[in-house]
């Protein structure tokens, strides 16, 4: 198969400098008709959800397409929806590389990518060259030197700038690898946050005429009070969706790797389990009032099941998508029509 061929190829290579080469060839496999060869297949499971019919419930998530330069490329691979992303105000270079670590005995990976990316008016270029006129969310952040007190100048400042753009808009403040921004996600800080974001959402609502959906996408790294704390606060502030959840600063799974002790979040096979508890979690507290997308350890078919099963409404894919290819969207597709069915 084309993609194995391709992954062999790429698993050669320095992770970042993989990463970077099949992006910029995505597109192209797309302009060529080569997708089918590398396990793509178009699938239709339509679903609503935040007032959005997505074709089919599986994803991307933000992360692997962050400066949205290949999303033609990558909705031929069959995704029902794609989330660019993170992107910042201001362009940044991210932490210092090397930044991101493969552990392919676990399908697993560490990154401390640190929301490197070109800045979102870069990003709003990228996406207008684009042909894609699909379910697109835009996951925006705050610049590594803008302080907690100020992040939401940050986040307002991209919110205003994607809010047209977009067919969600996505608050990361999740990402382990932003020195201080996990704590947006508690107390005075979330509170505040998400009270800026729904004033602008009604202005620019109005503006527009047209409602954009707005999810928080949360860490899996949190206690049972926790969860029922930013669950509330969700609610409180009507917030449209909550994606849960981003990587991990946890090690369990991957303790005998060579890059255990790699600073940065954990992605894949080993945060199934902790994500989908969060799911679990988070949808007692939410009670249906608030749609979950579950994304965290996709690597077969059934894992994507199971998050709907745990109460998740969509699912994103990336760790998986890396190891496993196009034949994964394929295979979640099928295996939560076939949830749906039971």
């Amino acid at each position: 198969m084309l993609y194995t061929l391709a992954r062999s190829l790429m698993f050669k290579m320095d992770a970042e400098t993989s990463h970077n080469l099949a992006l910029s060839g995505m597109n192209a496999v797309s302009r060529l008709g080569l997708q089918r060869l590398a396990g793509a297949r178009a699938s239709d499971l339509p679903v609503e959800v935040m007032g959005i019919r997505f074709p089919n419930p599986v994803g991307l998530a933000a992360g692997l397409d962050k400066n949205g330069i290949a999303v033609d490329g990558l909705a031929a691979m069959g995704f029902g929806f794609i989330e660019v992303g993170t992107v910042t105000p201001r362009p940044q270079e991210g932490n210092p590389k090397p930044r991101l670590f493969r552990i392919p005995e676990h399908s697993a990976i560490i990154n401390r990518m640190g929301f490197n990316n070109a800045g979102v008016d870069q990003l709003l270029k990228n996406l207008e060259a684009s042909s894609y006129d699909g379910v697109l969310g835009i996951n925006i952040g705050k610049n590594k030197d803008t302080p907690n007190k100020k992040a939401h100048e940050d986040y307002l400042l991209c919110f205003r700038k994607v809010y047209s753009r977009a067919s969600y808009i996505t608050v990361n403040i999740s990402s382990p690898n932003t020195p201080g921004l996990r704590t947006l996600q508690f107390g005075d800080s979330l509170n505040s946050l998400l009270d800026c974001i729904k004033t602008e959402q009604a202005k620019l609502a109005r503006l527009y005429k047209r409602y954009t959906p707005v999810t928080v996408k949360i860490a899996p790294d949190m206690g049972p009070e926790e969860f029922e704390l930013v669950a509330n606060a969700l609610m409180t502030y009507e917030i449209d969706g909550v994606i849960a959840t981003n990587t991990t600063l946890s090690r369990d799974g991957v303790e005998d790797s060579e890059f255990c002790d790699e600073a940065g979040g954990l992605s894949g096979a080993p945060v199934r389990n902790r994500s989908t508890a969060a799911i679990m979690a988070l949808s007692r507290h939410l009670n249906g009032r608030i749609p979950i997308i579950g994304v965290g350890g996709i690597t077969e078919g059934f894992d994507a099941a199971e998050k709907l099963d745990a109460g998740a409404s969509l699912v994103q894919l990336y760790t998986g998508f890396i190891y496993k290819g196009p034949v994964l969207i394929r295979d979640s597709v099928r295996a939560i029509e076939k949830l749906n069915k039971t």
